[in-house]
């Protein structure tokens, strides 16, 4: 079990940002301002995923719009 710095117990999210996409972390399930803490569950991906994956979901999200 992990635990965010407010005590609460920490769920797994995925970041989708540029940076880290596909990337799990933990983090306080109390979205907001009250608790900013996380804490990743993966290592962190190789420079090649990061340029490539961020590209196949905005084309996975135009095609979505598309439709």
């Amino acid at each position: 079990m992990v635990f965010c710095s407010c005590g609460r117990l920490a769920v797994i999210k995925t970041s989708w940002t540029d940076g880290h996409p596909g990337r799990r972390f933990y983090a306080c399930p109390i979205q907001g301002p009250c608790c900013r803490w996380i804490d990743w569950v993966d290592p962190p991906m190789c420079p090649r995923s990061i340029q490539i994956i961020p590209g196949l979901l905005r084309a996975r999200n135009r095609n979505e719009a598309s439709i």
